[in-house]
């Protein structure tokens, strides 16, 4: 799951820098949901 998270950081990096805005902004969206979730599954891991 940070991999996919990590993949779509770039991914906006590099649509940001290409110019595609709305790309980017959706690629970090998903990242930034995918770095919660895990550290939401990596809590509650650790507490199990």
């Amino acid at each position: 799951m940070l991999e996919l998270a990590l993949l779509f950081f770039v991914i906006a990096i590099i649509a940001g820098a290409l110019g595609a805005g709305g790309v980017a902004g959706f690629s970090m969206a998903i990242a930034k949901w995918l770095v919660i979730l895990f550290l939401v599954l990596a809590v509650v891991s650790l507490l199990l």
